[in-house]
């Protein structure tokens, strides 16, 4: 959404030794490829051998097994699936020390603002919350124009605060192309670039992912999803850019907002489908897949276009996504009932880790809009009612936070929506206890 004036397979075999597998000193050595489930007999061996230590040592074992390393990797721009966009066009939102408090209390890891302001930067030492920054579409000519630019921008808004400050990605401008201001869509590749050319300097461009964000007006049509295509216009310029975020490997981020195509046509799109609610969904005509809800098909309408232009392997992520609880009386659809389901239903379909119809197993990560609704925002009414949380620190509406301050939110009595991984990891957990408490007795 434009934001004016912002920018191993093996099993063990318990009937005969074998060289593969688990042995009890691969086990002790944290080296043992198999599934806590599988490793009976080799705990047995090792418990009759060395006793009581050994069986405390072999239960860490089993510990690390259900919450499995994969080794040593570059700082991770984003940590989960779910993420907070915080916005701060408002003259009575928390101050950004409070508002670390706030985002440590609700769980939430991945935060994305609009700028570089250094008292949120501040505020950010040390809270171990990841931290992307922006450069706003007013500096991208400049920076394309100026190498040295984007230097002195990283000496100022990134070196000083490292590695403290979490700061892990950065974006160039949002939602450039296709956007109002044409003159921006040529420099914006080569500000891209001079930014990277930066981080190369200082040695961060495998810490630090780079990226702008796109409306879905830079495609020609999105329905159906796999009918998705960039516009000829835009491609001119969206080609070179692509060409170089597959390079560096970074992610397509899409600003998707099923409310804004519900209020686009309210008589035609079921308000159910673009809320998560049960509908009777839609079938892509072209490769059959199912879509019970819009968010899913406007991410792999972004696929299907990566698709058409030639990037099969580049990964989508939403950089904005959420529901006005108010607006204007054009803008049908914007409620605090409405609000709250979607991002509920959102935010327990995040945690799911699943994936799209089109990419099922490559799981879906969004930056939800907002954390806070923001007074100052120009435009309709809708643009001042994207927050999950009042100017004072309280939820807007209940969707498992708990604010700065008690609330009169009527409370969503429901499961929270990080309930199955907690219980799938749990039962993990549990299983290989009691797997050892069996053969010790």
């Amino acid at each position: 959404m434009h934001r004016p004036g912002t920018q191993g397979p093996g099993k063990v075999r318990f009937a005969e030794p074998t060289t593969s597998g688990c042995d009890a000193d691969s086990l002790l050595l944290g080296s043992c490829s198999e599934q806590p489930a599988d490793c009976g007999h080799a705990m047995m061996t090792m418990m009759r051998r060395s006793g009581r230590a050994h069986w405390m040592l072999a239960l860490f074992c089993c510990l690390l097994l259900a919450f499995p390393s994969h080794g040593p990797r570059a700082v991770e721009a984003f940590v989960g699936g779910y993420g907070i966009n915080y916005g701060r066009i408002a003259n009575n939102i928390p101050s950004p020390d409070r508002v670390v408090k706030l985002l440590r209390a609700s769980k939430i890891r991945n935060v994305k603002i609009y700028d570089a302001d250094h008292s949120v930067l501040d505020a950010f030492r040390g809270s171990g919350l990841n931290l992307v920054i922006a450069i706003p579409n007013g500096l991208v000519k400049d920076f394309a124009a100026n190498e040295s630019r984007s230097i002195d921008w990283l000496n100022e808004n990134v070196q000083p605060y490292l590695p403290q400050t979490r700061i892990v990605g950065i974006t160039v401008g949002n939602e450039v192309l296709g956007g109002q201001d044409t003159s921006l869509a040529e420099p914006l590749v080569q500000a891209v670039k001079n930014v990277y050319n930066g981080l190369k300097r200082f040695h961060l461009e495998n810490k630090i992912e780079l990226f702008t964000p796109h409306s879905e007006a830079v495609f020609a049509t999105s329905y159906p999803p796999s009918a998705c295509v960039f516009k000829e216009d835009v491609m001119v310029y969206m080609k070179p850019l692509l060409d170089f975020f597959s390079q560096i490997g970074s992610p397509f981020y899409v600003n998707a907002y099923p409310f804004l195509a519900y209020i686009s046509d309210p008589e035609h799109i079921d308000v159910n489908y673009a809320l998560f609610k049960p509908n009777p969904g839609i079938v892509d005509p072209n490769t059959s897949l199912h879509y019970d809800n819009m968010f899913d098909a406007q991410i792999d309408a972004a696929y299907a276009a990566l698709q058409a232009a030639g990037y099969n392997d580049m990964e989508v992520r939403v950089a904005e996504t959420g529901w006005a609880s108010s607006g204007d009386q054009s803008e049908a659809g914007a409620s605090v009932e409405n609000a709250r389901t979607y991002n509920f239903n959102l935010r327990k379909r995040l945690f799911l880790r699943k994936g799209t119809p089109l990419k099922p197993k490559r799981p879906v990560k969004a930056y939800i809009f907002a954390l806070f609704n923001e007074n100052s925002k120009p435009g309709p009414g809708s643009e001042r009612h994207y927050g999950l949380f009042n100017a004072d620190g309280r939820i807007a509406y209940d969707v498992g936070y708990s604010g700065l301050l008690p609330s009169s939110a009527p409370s969503l009595k429901t499961i929270r929506a990080g309930g199955c991984w907690t219980v799938h990891y749990s039962a993990k957990v549990i299983l290989s206890i009691f797997t050892l408490l069996a053969l010790v007795t």
